[in-house]
């Protein structure tokens, strides 16, 4: 998918439209971003075109490696008894994959589980992929079951600290915890602000907040990771993990 930043579009938008996360955009698309001497917030060029395809060195050189690997082990492509590429779950529930004639990291990262093909060549420990066999099982890395939402954040710390929360704990302000009306107690999620890149993970335990118009009330510890400590109130990225 490929998306052309328009006069006005915010970093929060870009991210919508292309279904993507702020770092993996800004990773895969480093012409198109820049950020402020000024006060040093990340922005998006105007004019500039968007890519959801990895766009860097490692995918071109990958490509090329694969491709030469090819060429110079044909006789390994009609391997009699070659596994017939095969998708599984372990035990442990990770997903793997078995290498068929034919199938390169690339397109298996790009065409079948839209994942990035280095996350793969890590997860593995894999240098070159030419040393890739077939009939080797590799290890896929999981994708979030969920999708990013924008949400509406503000913050409360002195007043509230001491003072019991939804779920019967004192709140501390210096903690990594959110107030939200419906995400269930005790879950886990991941905060991202869009402007900053900066990130934080933190766990449900209020309820809140009651002011129309807001999603999210942080601690005062998170507000200060995620640079809205002095403004007070913040669009954010929300993921549950």
């Amino acid at each position: 998918m490929e998306y052309t930043v328009q006069r006005g579009d915010t970093i929060a938008h870009v991210t919508k439209v292309m279904g993507s996360d702020w770092r993996t955009l800004k990773e895969q698309n480093p012409q198109a971003v820049g950020r402020s001497r000024a006060n040093g917030n990340w922005f998006v060029r105007e004019g500039a075109t968007l890519s959801d395809q990895p766009n860097s060195e490692f995918a071109a050189t990958l490509k090329k490696a694969e491709q030469q690997a090819a060429i110079e082990k044909p006789e390994k492509l009609d391997k009699p008894g070659a596994a017939t590429g095969k998708t599984e779950n372990n035990k442990s529930g990770e997903l793997t994959h078995t290498l068929k004639a034919g199938e390169t990291v690339w397109e298996l990262a790009t065409k079948k589980y839209h994942v990035n093909p280095e996350d793969i060549l890590k997860l593995n420990n894999i240098t070159d992929p030419r040393s890739l066999q077939i009939g080797r099982t590799l290890r896929i890395p999981q994708t979030q079951s969920t999708e990013t939402k924008e949400v509406v954040a503000s913050w409360y710390g002195q007043y509230h600290h001491g003072r019991p929360m939804a779920n019967g704990e004192p709140f501390n302000m210096y903690g990594p915890t959110i107030a939200h009306k419906e995400i269930p107690l005790g879950t886990k999620v991941l905060l991202e602000n869009p402007e900053t890149g900066e990130q934080a993970t933190a766990t449900v335990t209020d309820r809140g907040p009651y002011i129309k118009g807001r999603d999210v009330d942080l601690s005062y510890q998170l507000a200060q990771k995620l640079s809205l400590e002095k403004q007070g109130v913040g669009n954010l990225l929300l993921s549950v993990l």
